[in-house]
C-alpha cells in the first residue's frame, strides 16, 4: 500500500451497493457507488445477473469516469451489486478490483467487501496448504474460498458458515442467480443500510446512497445479521451470538458523508457538536475561525457558534486537483499540496488564525498547511483537532500508519505544537467525541470501537500477533 506522506488523512475504506428486483439494478448501483465514492476513488466494478447469466465490469478509476452511457444494456439484469474501492488489503491492480466472482456448484457468486479481516493471511495461508488457488491478494477472496468449499447445501448456510471463521470489521453485499445478500460483522464496526425504491431493495453502504437513487431509508442492518433478499422478500438471519453493537467512530469523525444518518443522528450535526466540545475544551483566543477543507468545515462552524469568533473561509481548496500519492516524484508531491490548498489572503493577513480539521493522523500536511496561513500573513496559527489524537492504527478497514508513523503515537503535545509550528495545539477529548454524539462514555461497556485512540480493540488481531511473533498462533482456523 502506497500511504500519501502529503494527503494526510485516513483512508476512506470502501463502498458498496446491491440492488434487487429492479429493470434498472446496474444504473442504481452506479448512482449509488457516485454517493459513496467518497469511500474509494483507486477503482470500482459493478456485476449483475439478467436471468440467465452474469455480467460484470471492472475499473480503475472514478465511477462517472467508468460507468456512463447505456449502461442497462452493458450490464443487464434486475440484480447487481458494485463496490468502490480503496485498496486495504491488496495492492492497487485489476485482478484486486472487487466485486469478486466465481462459479460455484448450482449457481454463480460474486461478492464485495468493505472493511478488513484480521485473520485473512492466516486463513490464506492454510487454504493454500489445502490446495487453494488464489487469483487475487485480497483478503475478500478469502470469504469466497470457503463458501466454495463447504459442504452445507443451502448457500446462506455455507456463506454463514464463512463467515464464523473470518474475524475483524466486514459489510458484505452477495449476489447469486436468485438472492441478494448482506452481512455484517459481530459487533457492527462496518455500517450497512437497508432500502426500498418501488418493488425493489437496495442495500448500501450509508444512507446518502439511498437518497441519490430515491430510496426509502428501511433500516440499518444490524451487528452480525445476514438478509437474504429474493422474491420473497427480505428474510433475516444470525450467524454468531448476540453481542453489543460497537461501531467504528471514525464514521461520525471522518468517513460518512455529512448528509448521511448513522444510528439515526446526522453526521452533520454531530460534527458541527464535536466543534461546540472542541472551543468547550479548548478555547483559543484568536480573531477568525478557518475550518481545513473540506472535512473540517462542520466542526469548524460549531466551534465558532460556540465560540462567538467569526467563521471564514481562509483556505480555498480545488476540487480539480488529482490525487497527490500518483504522483511519481518528491517534487511531484509537495507541488501538488499547494494546488490542492490555496490561502485566502483576505481573510488571513495580520489575523490570529485557527485553524480547525477533523484529525492529525502523520501531521506532514498540517505543517505544510500552517506554513502556508503563515506565509500568506497570518498575525498568529493555532491549530485544533476535532477528534481525540490518533495514537493506536486500525487493522479493520481504514488505511493509516503504522503506530510509529502517528504523530500523537510518539510525541508529547508539546512536541505535536512544535512540530506542527503553531502556537496552541488542542484535540477534542474521547469523552468529548462520544458526548457529542448524544451518550456518556461506559468504559465497562463497549458503545463504539475506539481502537484508534485507547487502543481497545474489539476483535483479536491473528494476522497482527503473528506477524510480532505473538502466542495467539493457532494451528488450524478452519476446523
Amino acid at each position: 500500500m502506497i500511504w500519501d506522506h502529503d494527503d494526510d488523512k485516513p483512508r476512506e475504506e470502501c463502498g458498496i451497493v446491491g440492488v434487487f428486483n429492479h429493470p434498472e439494478a446496474s444504473l442504481l448501483v452506479a448512482l449509488g457507488l457516485h454517493a459513496l465514492q467518497h469511500r474509494g476513488q483507486e477503482a470500482c466494478g459493478i456485476t449483475t445477473y439478467d436471468g440467465e447469466k452474469f455480467h460484470n465490469e471492472r475499473h480503475m478509476g472514478l465511477v462517472g469516469e467508468n460507468f456512463g452511457g447505456d449502461l442497462t444494456s452493458r450490464l443487464p439484469g434486475s440484480a447487481a451489486i458494485g463496490h468502490n474501492r480503496y485498496s486495504t488489503a491488496g495492492k492497487p491492480a485489476m485482478r484486486n478490483i472487487q466485486p469478486i466472482f466465481a462459479d460455484l456448484a448450482n449457481t454463480g457468486f460474486a461478492l464485495a467487501h468493505n472493511g478488513n479481516l484480521t485473520n485473512a493471511v492466516a486463513l490464506r495461508k492454510e487454504l493454500i496448504s489445502k490446495g487453494a488457488i488464489f487469483q487475487s491478494t485480497m483478503d475478500t477472496e478469502v470469504v469466497l474460498q470457503l463458501v466454495a468449499r463447504s459442504n452445507r447445501r443451502l448457500m446462506r448456510e455455507r456463506f454463514m458458515e464463512a463467515l464464523q471463521a473470518v474475524e475483524g470489521g466486514y459489510a458484505f453485499v452477495g449476489l447469486t442467480n436468485k438472492k441478494l445478500i448482506g452481512a455484517r460483522d459481530p459487533v457492527g464496526l462496518r455500517p450497512l443500510v437497508l432500502g426500498k425504491i418501488g418493488q425493489g431493495w437496495v442495500l448500501a453502504s450509508e444512507t446518502c446512497a439511498l437518497d441519490m437513487i430515491g430510496a426509502e431509508f428501511i433500516r440499518e442492518i444490524e451487528n452480525g445479521e445476514i438478509v437474504i433478499i429474493s422474491e420473497e422478500g427480505v428474510e433475516s438471519f444470525r450467524a454468531f451470538p448476540e453481542r453489543p453493537e460497537s461501531p467504528c467512530l471514525f464514521e461520525y469523525v471522518y468517513f460518512a458523508r455529512p448528509d448521511s444518518i448513522v444510528q439515526g443522528r446526522s453526521v452533520y450535526q454531530v460534527r458541527r457538536r464535536m466543534g461546540h466540545q472542541l472551543a468547550r475544551e479548548n478555547p483559543a483566543d484568536v480573531d477568525v475561525i478557518v475550518p481545513v477543507p473540506d472535512s473540517g468545515v462542520p466542526a469548524a462552524l460549531g466551534f465558532s457558534e460556540q465560540s462567538g469568533i467569526p467563521f471564514q473561509l481562509g483556505i480555498i481548496r480545488s476540487h480539480y486537483v488529482g490525487r497527490t500519492f500518483i504522483e511519481p516524484t518528491q517534487h511531484g508531491r509537495q507541488k501538488s499540496i499547494s494546488k490542492k490548498h490555496s490561502p485566502n489572503k483576505s481573510v488571513l493577513e495580520g489575523k490570529r488564525v485557527l485553524l480547525v480539521d477533523d484529525s492529525i493522523v502523520r501531521g506532514n500536511t498540517s505543517k505544510k498547511i500552517v506554513q502556508m496561513v503563515r506565509d500568506a500573513g497570518a498575525k498568529e496559527v493555532h491549530l485544533r483537532s476535532a477528534s481525540p489524537p490518533i495514537v493506536n492504527p486500525d487493522f479493520y478497514g481504514i488505511d493509516m500508519p503504522t503506530k510509529g508513523e502517528l504523530l500523537a503515537s510518539n510525541n508529547s503535545l508539546e512536541q505535536m505544537r512544535n512540530f506542527l509550528n503553531v502556537e496552541t495545539l488542542g484535540f477534542l477529548s474521547v469523552d468529548g467525541l462520544y458526548a457529542s454524539i448524544g451518550i456518556k462514555r461506559d468504559m465497562t461497556m463497549p458503545q463504539f470501537s475506539d481502537h484508534c485512540f485507547t487502543g481497545c480493540y474489539p476483535t483479536r488481531l491473528v494476522d497482527q500477533m503473528q506477524e510480532e511473533g505473538g502466542k495467539d498462533r493457532q494451528l488450524s482456523l478452519l476446523d
